[in-house]
């Protein structure tokens, strides 16, 4: 756990045959909010931090961007700890959650859409990261300037709270094909990306990018 940027804590699982890290995101404000459960394992290995963290006050929301594992393979170990939980996600994401036994509270978010509590406000923004090209969500927390990017901004290593430099529009350009496999939703989401100015890049995998 480290606190990597003011009132924001990572929880971090590197991968050393594939040189690769996972994270989570509990944004602790005046009504937490969860980014990301991490698979159900790493859930559960993070949920007595979360609970130090919050000492006693209640997780208010889980958002994750798309369905995968480390996404968001342990909601069932945070609604268990805490059943009055709303869980936010795309469209997409809340038709597929029953499916998978979750019974929780899920508000449906959608591009352009907000989020406002007591001291932070995501905007929700299209990423087309789910099955078939079909748009996930990536958030905007306008209040402190961090976006977090889920996948779009994936770099290799042992990134255990560690951060670089780089630009927000150097970031956005480097966003290619491979990441989103077709040339009219990657101009789209770069035009949109454009039209923000944030401070922090919290990814969800690798280093985390402070804009200059």
């Amino acid at each position: 756990m480290t606190e990597i940027i003011k009132d924001l804590y990572q929880f971090s699982m590197y991968i050393p045959p594939i040189h690769f890290t996972l994270h989570q995101y509990l944004l602790l404000s005046e009504e937490p909010v969860l980014i990301s459960t991490g698979t159900m394992q790493q859930a559960e290995l993070i949920l007595p931090e979360i609970k130090e963290l919050l000492n006693g006050k209640e997780l208010k929301y889980i958002l994750f961007p798309h369905i995968e594992s480390d996404e968001c393979g342990g909601l069932s170990v945070f609604q268990k700890e805490y059943p009055n939980v709303i869980t936010v996600c795309s469209e997409l994401s809340a038709r597929e959650l029953p499916g998978y036994g979750y019974t929780g509270e899920i508000q449906v978010k959608k591009h352009g859409d907000v989020l406002t509590g007591n001291d932070f406000l995501f905007k929700f923004i299209d990423y087309p990261s789910e099955v078939h090209l079909q748009n996930g969500l990536v958030f905007y927390e306008e209040s402190r300037k961090i976006f977090f990017s889920s996948d779009l901004m994936l770099r290799f290593g042992d990134a255990l709270g560690e951060t670089i430099d780089s630009s927000w529009k150097e970031e956005v350009e480097a966003i290619n094909i491979e990441v989103i496999p077709n040339e009219n939703k990657l101009a789209a989401l770069k035009n949109t990306l454009q039209e923000i100015e944030p401070e922090f890049i919290a990814v969800g995998h690798g280093f985390c990018v402070n804009c200059k």
